[in-house]
């Protein structure tokens, strides 16, 4: 006799899988909000590019696969799957730099698992990486915050450069393109100099910016802009632990560590690396702690060992950025703790009650 046995993520009634979806999609408005605010309406046609294309190509797959439309298109999980791989690539791309990594991450890394619940590792950040890896060019090509930006893209503007690669008169991809803070940092410790100094030279207000004609990269406590933005995810983050979307365990033990392991640092060789404030509101942390590590299929499954888990992603974060060659390193961090989950969910399962050991 088969058994229909359904797979994870399991939640509890009343709460469906799309109630789920929806509530973690709605927590990430804040940090969009802050997004679209700083740097622009580039990062809202990436999110709409992926969800277009998560969308069709799971529909395509699943008809392919001959399973029913209905349930596995309005769980929103394919939705979710774009709007965070839309989040972590940069806000001026052409198309095909989404819709290629919503392909991937939907088509490769979702369903030739067997789908959702079946997927080992997180198919946003895989498709993040093989966007990293194939197109380094145009995976790091970044825009400073528009206040200083010597030309702010509106919205039409975004949309024909996505569609059309056309960039209004006399301006070129290299004036509204920077490095982020993470990358400016790590070059310049490589330069020889302190962090005291990068965050002096690179950290001005805006009428001496001005001034000077340096964009300014930091500002009071992470990058310029990136602090608000991470801000915001922080605030979705809180509000998702308030209605138990997900548990405090793996957004605290990955936070603490990371927070841990750059403090100890900076005091050791304050010179070197920054404190634990700039890490934590620069990049991608906060959004990677709350949205993308807590995936309720590739996460560790008992509360220790999502203590584990989200520990494991700290510490990785920390020394790739540190010692490594990406210095914004959640996405590699994530999908090596997805590789031991199955390891970290045999060792540290709950006790089972009636049994001596």
């Amino acid at each position: 006799m088969k058994l229909n046995t359904p797979t994870s993520p399991f939640i509890h009634a009343p709460i469906t899988v799309t109630g789920v979806m929806m509530r973690v999609i709605l927590a990430l408005i804040p940090g969009v909000a802050a997004y679209v605010w700083f740097f622009g309406y580039g990062i809202a046609v990436n999110m709409v590019l992926a969800a277009l294309t998560a969308v069709i190509s799971e529909a395509v797959i699943l008809r392919l696969r001959q399973r029913p439309l209905r349930p596995y298109l309005t769980d929103c999980s394919a939705l979710l799957t774009a709007l965070l791989l839309a989040l972590a690539i940069p806000p001026i791309v052409p198309w095909w730099v989404p819709v290629i990594g919503t392909l991937f991450a939907i088509v490769i890394a979702k369903h030739l698992y067997g789908g959702l619940g079946y997927n080992p590792f997180n198919p946003a950040m895989i498709g993040y990486v093989v966007l990293l890896v194939s197109f380094p060019v145009e995976m790091t090509s970044w825009i400073p915050i528009n206040t200083f930006s010597e030309h702010s893209l509106n919205l039409f503007e975004s949309i024909r450069f996505s569609l059309f690669g056309q960039l209004p008169a006399g301006v070129t991809i290299d004036a509204i393109t920077s490095a982020t803070p993470l990358d400016t940092l790590k070059m310049h410790l490589a330069q020889g100099n302190t962090v005291s100094e990068i965050r002096a030279q690179l950290g001005l207000d805006e009428e001496t910016s001005r001034l000077l004609s340096v964009i300014p990269i930091f500002g009071a406590i992470g990058g310029k802009g990136w602090e608000w933005v991470s801000g915001g995810f922080l605030i979705g983050g809180l509000w998702l632990l308030y209605l138990r979307i997900i548990s405090w365990h793996i957004p605290v033990a990955m936070l603490g560590a990371m927070a841990l392991l750059t403090g100890l640092f900076s005091l050791i060789n304050p010179g070197h690396y920054a404190p634990p404030l700039f890490h934590l509101f620069s990049g991608a942390v906060m959004l990677g702690a709350f949205f993308i590590a807590t995936d309720p299929v590739t996460a560790a499954a008992s509360p220790r060992g999502r203590l584990v888990y989200g520990a494991g992603i700290g510490v990785l974060a920390f020394v790739i950025r540190a010692w490594g060659g990406y210095p914004d390193s959640i996405a590699f961090a994530v999908l090596l703790m997805n590789m031991l989950v199955p390891l970290i969910d045999q060792h540290l399962r709950p006790r089972v009650f009636g049994h001596d050991r």
